[in-house]
Protein backbone atom coordinates (compact mmCIF):
# COMPACT_ATOMS: atom_id res chain seq x y z
CA UNK A 1 0.00 0.00 0.00
CA UNK A 2 1.18 3.41 -0.95
CA UNK A 3 2.06 5.49 2.28
CA UNK A 4 -0.35 8.08 2.41
CA UNK A 5 1.80 10.11 4.78
CA UNK A 6 5.70 11.95 4.69
CA UNK A 7 8.06 10.56 7.01
CA UNK A 8 8.49 14.39 8.14
CA UNK A 9 6.00 16.68 8.74
CA UNK A 10 5.44 19.35 6.08
CA UNK A 11 6.57 23.23 6.86
CA UNK A 12 4.34 24.63 4.14
CA UNK A 13 4.65 28.39 3.66
CA UNK A 14 7.48 28.13 6.51
CA UNK A 15 5.24 27.67 9.26
CA UNK A 16 6.76 26.10 11.93
CA UNK A 17 4.19 23.27 14.03
CA UNK A 18 3.73 23.54 17.18
CA UNK A 19 3.98 20.83 19.93
CA UNK A 20 0.60 20.61 20.45
CA UNK A 21 0.10 20.67 16.57
CA UNK A 22 2.43 18.02 16.04
CA UNK A 23 0.53 15.69 18.98
CA UNK A 24 -2.88 15.87 17.55
CA UNK A 25 -1.51 15.19 14.06
CA UNK A 26 0.61 12.19 15.50
CA UNK A 27 -2.83 10.60 17.36
CA UNK A 28 -4.94 11.44 14.30
CA UNK A 29 -2.40 9.29 12.07
CA UNK A 30 -3.19 5.48 13.01
CA UNK A 31 -6.94 6.57 12.68
CA UNK A 32 -6.67 7.59 9.25
CA UNK A 33 -4.28 4.87 8.17
CA UNK A 34 -6.61 2.18 9.35
CA UNK A 35 -9.26 3.46 7.11
CA UNK A 36 -7.60 4.06 4.32
CA UNK A 37 -6.09 0.07 4.99
CA UNK A 38 -9.45 -0.95 4.49
CA UNK A 39 -10.18 0.68 1.48
CA UNK A 40 -7.03 -0.63 0.30
CA UNK A 41 -7.38 -3.98 1.38
CA UNK A 42 -6.53 -6.82 -1.11
CA UNK A 43 -9.26 -8.57 -3.05
CA UNK A 44 -10.62 -12.07 -2.51
CA UNK A 45 -8.43 -14.51 -4.37
CA UNK A 46 -10.83 -17.00 -6.32
CA UNK A 47 -9.46 -20.25 -7.90
CA UNK A 48 -11.37 -20.84 -11.19
CA UNK A 49 -11.44 -22.98 -14.03
CA UNK A 50 -10.34 -21.21 -17.34
CA UNK A 51 -11.84 -21.03 -20.32
CA UNK A 52 -15.58 -19.75 -20.36
CA UNK A 53 -15.86 -19.67 -16.10
CA UNK A 54 -13.24 -16.98 -16.70
CA UNK A 55 -16.28 -14.71 -18.65
CA UNK A 56 -19.04 -15.39 -15.70
CA UNK A 57 -16.71 -14.56 -13.13
CA UNK A 58 -16.57 -11.15 -14.72
CA UNK A 59 -19.78 -10.82 -14.20
CA UNK A 60 -19.62 -11.72 -10.51
CA UNK A 61 -16.47 -9.58 -10.19
CA UNK A 62 -19.14 -6.51 -11.18
CA UNK A 63 -21.96 -7.32 -9.14
CA UNK A 64 -19.71 -8.05 -5.76
CA UNK A 65 -18.26 -4.32 -6.20
CA UNK A 66 -22.15 -3.01 -5.84
CA UNK A 67 -21.29 -4.41 -2.03
CA UNK A 68 -17.97 -3.32 -2.28
CA UNK A 69 -16.36 -6.70 -2.28
CA UNK A 70 -13.16 -6.77 -4.44
CA UNK A 71 -12.58 -9.85 -6.00
CA UNK A 72 -9.52 -11.47 -7.76
CA UNK A 73 -10.36 -14.22 -9.97
CA UNK A 74 -7.55 -16.82 -10.94
CA UNK A 75 -7.63 -19.25 -13.67
CA UNK A 76 -5.95 -22.74 -13.45
CA UNK A 77 -6.18 -25.45 -16.31
CA UNK A 78 -7.20 -27.84 -14.00
CA UNK A 79 -8.67 -28.97 -10.60
CA UNK A 80 -6.17 -30.91 -8.37
CA UNK A 81 -3.78 -27.57 -7.93
CA UNK A 82 -7.15 -25.21 -7.07
CA UNK A 83 -7.89 -27.29 -3.79
CA UNK A 84 -3.83 -27.15 -3.45
CA UNK A 85 -3.53 -23.55 -2.93
CA UNK A 86 -6.73 -22.59 -1.42
CA UNK A 87 -5.81 -25.49 1.28
CA UNK A 88 -2.03 -23.30 2.01
CA UNK A 89 -3.76 -20.06 2.24
CA UNK A 90 -2.82 -19.10 -1.18
CA UNK A 91 -6.52 -18.35 -2.55
CA UNK A 92 -9.44 -17.33 -0.23
CA UNK A 93 -12.22 -19.62 -2.12
CA UNK A 94 -12.46 -21.39 -5.29
CA UNK A 95 -15.67 -22.82 -7.72
CA UNK A 96 -14.87 -25.59 -9.52
CA UNK A 97 -16.18 -28.83 -7.98
CA UNK A 98 -18.98 -30.87 -6.36
CA UNK A 99 -19.46 -32.75 -3.07
CA UNK A 100 -17.75 -36.10 -3.96
CA UNK A 101 -14.73 -34.41 -5.44
CA UNK A 102 -14.01 -32.49 -2.39
CA UNK A 103 -14.50 -35.31 -0.14
CA UNK A 104 -11.49 -37.16 -1.46
CA UNK A 105 -9.75 -33.92 -2.12
CA UNK A 106 -9.83 -33.25 1.47
CA UNK A 107 -9.03 -36.91 2.47
CA UNK A 108 -5.72 -36.75 -0.28
CA UNK A 109 -4.68 -33.49 1.19
CA UNK A 110 -5.31 -33.40 4.51
CA UNK A 111 -7.60 -30.25 4.48
CA UNK A 112 -10.80 -28.70 5.73
CA UNK A 113 -12.61 -27.06 2.97
CA UNK A 114 -16.16 -26.80 2.95
CA UNK A 115 -18.82 -25.40 0.48
CA UNK A 116 -20.82 -22.26 1.09
CA UNK A 117 -22.92 -21.53 -1.73
CA UNK A 118 -24.26 -23.10 -4.51
CA UNK A 119 -23.21 -22.57 -8.06
CA UNK A 120 -23.70 -24.64 -11.02
CA UNK A 121 -24.69 -28.20 -12.19
CA UNK A 122 -22.83 -29.34 -14.73
CA UNK A 123 -23.95 -32.64 -15.90
CA UNK A 124 -22.11 -35.32 -17.46
CA UNK A 125 -23.08 -36.64 -21.11
CA UNK A 126 -22.91 -40.14 -22.32
CA UNK A 127 -21.65 -38.95 -25.53
CA UNK A 128 -21.04 -40.70 -29.13
CA UNK A 129 -19.91 -39.59 -32.72
CA UNK A 130 -20.09 -43.51 -33.93
CA UNK A 131 -23.81 -44.09 -32.68
CA UNK A 132 -26.68 -41.83 -32.49
CA UNK A 133 -29.05 -43.93 -29.98
CA UNK A 134 -28.19 -46.57 -26.90
CA UNK A 135 -29.80 -49.57 -28.54
CA UNK A 136 -27.20 -49.32 -31.17
CA UNK A 137 -24.20 -50.04 -28.94
CA UNK A 138 -23.08 -52.96 -30.16
CA UNK A 139 -21.96 -55.76 -27.85
CA UNK A 140 -18.06 -55.01 -26.72
CA UNK A 141 -18.43 -51.58 -27.15
CA UNK A 142 -15.68 -49.85 -25.53
CA UNK A 143 -16.48 -47.14 -22.88
CA UNK A 144 -14.24 -44.15 -22.23
CA UNK A 145 -14.79 -42.95 -18.08
CA UNK A 146 -12.95 -40.57 -16.55
CA UNK A 147 -10.08 -41.70 -14.77
CA UNK A 148 -10.06 -40.05 -11.62
CA UNK A 149 -11.99 -42.41 -8.54
CA UNK A 150 -14.86 -39.52 -8.16
CA UNK A 151 -15.59 -38.77 -11.55
CA UNK A 152 -15.39 -42.85 -12.54
CA UNK A 153 -18.00 -43.35 -10.40
CA UNK A 154 -20.28 -40.81 -11.26
CA UNK A 155 -19.79 -41.89 -14.92
CA UNK A 156 -20.36 -46.05 -13.95
CA UNK A 157 -23.59 -44.69 -11.92
CA UNK A 158 -24.68 -43.04 -14.80
CA UNK A 159 -24.08 -46.21 -17.17
CA UNK A 160 -25.99 -48.22 -14.75
CA UNK A 161 -28.96 -45.86 -14.70
CA UNK A 162 -29.17 -46.42 -18.81
CA UNK A 163 -29.50 -50.23 -18.27
CA UNK A 164 -25.54 -50.90 -19.34
CA UNK A 165 -23.98 -52.37 -16.55
CA UNK A 166 -24.66 -52.98 -12.41
CA UNK A 167 -21.98 -52.00 -10.24
CA UNK A 168 -21.78 -53.42 -6.32
CA UNK A 169 -22.03 -51.48 -3.74
CA UNK A 170 -19.05 -49.63 -2.63
CA UNK A 171 -18.55 -48.03 1.07
CA UNK A 172 -17.17 -44.83 -0.20
CA UNK A 173 -19.94 -44.83 -2.82
CA UNK A 174 -17.04 -44.50 -5.54
CA UNK A 175 -16.96 -47.60 -7.69
CA UNK A 176 -14.17 -48.26 -10.64
CA UNK A 177 -14.18 -50.38 -13.20
CA UNK A 178 -13.27 -53.21 -10.85
CA UNK A 179 -16.54 -52.97 -8.90
CA UNK A 180 -18.58 -53.92 -12.13
CA UNK A 181 -21.12 -57.08 -10.79
CA UNK A 182 -23.17 -57.18 -14.24
CA UNK A 183 -22.07 -56.35 -17.83
CA UNK A 184 -24.57 -58.18 -20.31
CA UNK A 185 -22.99 -56.08 -23.05
CA UNK A 186 -19.60 -57.19 -22.56
CA UNK A 187 -18.48 -53.59 -22.31
CA UNK A 188 -15.14 -53.01 -22.45
CA UNK A 189 -14.40 -50.01 -20.02
CA UNK A 190 -11.74 -47.58 -20.42
CA UNK A 191 -10.01 -45.41 -18.18
CA UNK A 192 -8.48 -42.09 -19.06
CA UNK A 193 -7.85 -38.08 -18.22
CA UNK A 194 -10.44 -36.26 -18.85
CA UNK A 195 -8.69 -34.38 -21.93
CA UNK A 196 -7.45 -37.29 -22.98
CA UNK A 197 -10.96 -38.80 -22.84
CA UNK A 198 -12.72 -35.84 -24.48
CA UNK A 199 -10.39 -36.09 -27.40
CA UNK A 200 -10.35 -39.97 -27.87
CA UNK A 201 -14.40 -39.74 -28.36
CA UNK A 202 -13.75 -40.74 -32.12
CA UNK A 203 -11.51 -43.74 -31.30
CA UNK A 204 -14.57 -44.91 -28.79
CA UNK A 205 -17.62 -46.54 -28.92
CA UNK A 206 -18.75 -43.83 -27.10
CA UNK A 207 -17.89 -41.71 -23.73
CA UNK A 208 -19.39 -40.38 -20.62
CA UNK A 209 -17.32 -37.08 -20.60
CA UNK A 210 -17.63 -34.04 -17.91
CA UNK A 211 -19.64 -31.09 -19.70
CA UNK A 212 -16.44 -28.96 -19.07
CA UNK A 213 -13.76 -31.26 -20.94
CA UNK A 214 -16.60 -31.97 -23.65
CA UNK A 215 -17.15 -28.47 -24.41
CA UNK A 216 -13.80 -27.63 -24.51
CA UNK A 217 -13.01 -30.59 -27.39
CA UNK A 218 -15.81 -28.96 -29.36
CA UNK A 219 -17.97 -32.44 -28.37
CA UNK A 220 -21.91 -31.54 -30.07
CA UNK A 221 -23.41 -31.22 -26.61
CA UNK A 222 -26.84 -31.59 -28.21
CA UNK A 223 -26.05 -33.75 -31.57
CA UNK A 224 -23.41 -36.49 -30.31
CA UNK A 225 -25.12 -36.77 -27.14
CA UNK A 226 -26.74 -40.02 -26.04
CA UNK A 227 -27.82 -39.50 -22.39
CA UNK A 228 -27.23 -37.23 -19.58
CA UNK A 229 -27.91 -37.62 -15.76
CA UNK A 230 -30.33 -35.27 -14.44
CA UNK A 231 -30.13 -32.66 -11.34
CA UNK A 232 -32.64 -34.05 -8.68
CA UNK A 233 -31.01 -35.48 -5.65
CA UNK A 234 -27.45 -35.12 -7.45
CA UNK A 235 -24.35 -34.87 -4.84
CA UNK A 236 -22.28 -33.42 -8.01
CA UNK A 237 -24.02 -29.77 -7.63
CA UNK A 238 -20.51 -27.64 -8.11
CA UNK A 239 -20.39 -24.82 -5.43
CA UNK A 240 -18.13 -22.10 -3.80
CA UNK A 241 -15.95 -23.67 -1.18
CA UNK A 242 -13.37 -21.87 1.44
CA UNK A 243 -11.48 -22.97 4.21
CA UNK A 244 -13.47 -24.32 7.15
CA UNK A 245 -11.63 -21.48 9.23
CA UNK A 246 -13.59 -18.53 6.86
CA UNK A 247 -16.65 -20.51 6.45
CA UNK A 248 -18.48 -17.55 8.11
CA UNK A 249 -15.96 -14.69 7.21
CA UNK A 250 -17.88 -11.35 6.82
CA UNK A 251 -17.17 -11.46 2.65
CA UNK A 252 -18.73 -14.98 2.52
CA UNK A 253 -22.15 -13.68 2.27
CA UNK A 254 -21.50 -11.12 -0.44
CA UNK A 255 -19.75 -13.30 -2.38
CA UNK A 256 -21.85 -15.76 -2.54
CA UNK A 257 -25.06 -13.21 -3.41
CA UNK A 258 -22.80 -12.08 -6.54
CA UNK A 259 -22.74 -15.06 -8.08
CA UNK A 260 -26.32 -16.13 -7.05
CA UNK A 261 -27.42 -13.49 -9.51
CA UNK A 262 -29.76 -13.68 -12.28
CA UNK A 263 -26.97 -11.67 -14.88
CA UNK A 264 -25.05 -14.81 -13.90
CA UNK A 265 -27.55 -16.91 -14.55
CA UNK A 266 -28.11 -15.75 -18.14
CA UNK A 267 -24.08 -15.80 -19.05
CA UNK A 268 -23.50 -19.24 -17.67
CA UNK A 269 -26.71 -20.42 -20.25
CA UNK A 270 -25.51 -18.14 -22.54
CA UNK A 271 -21.50 -19.76 -22.48
CA UNK A 272 -22.44 -23.32 -22.43
CA UNK A 273 -25.25 -23.21 -24.76
CA UNK A 274 -27.29 -24.67 -21.96
CA UNK A 275 -25.08 -27.48 -21.22
CA UNK A 276 -24.80 -25.95 -17.72
CA UNK A 277 -27.19 -25.93 -15.30
CA UNK A 278 -27.44 -23.05 -12.77
CA UNK A 279 -28.24 -24.36 -9.31
CA UNK A 280 -29.84 -21.73 -6.84
CA UNK A 281 -33.36 -21.07 -6.92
Amino acid sequence: MRNVFSPRLSTARGRRFNRRTVLTLLAATPVILSSTARAQSRPIRVGILSGEDEDIWHIVQENARTDGLAIEAIPFSEGTPINAALAAGDLDANAFQHGPYLQAQNTALGAHIVPVGNTYFAPVGFYSKKWTSLSALPQGATIGVPADPTNEGRALKLLQSLGLLKIATVPDGMPTALDIAENPKSLTIKELDDPVLARSLPDLDAGVVITEWAYKAGIDLNKERLARESMENNPYINFIAVNENNAHAPWIQPLVKAFQQPNVREKLLEAYHGAIIPSWS
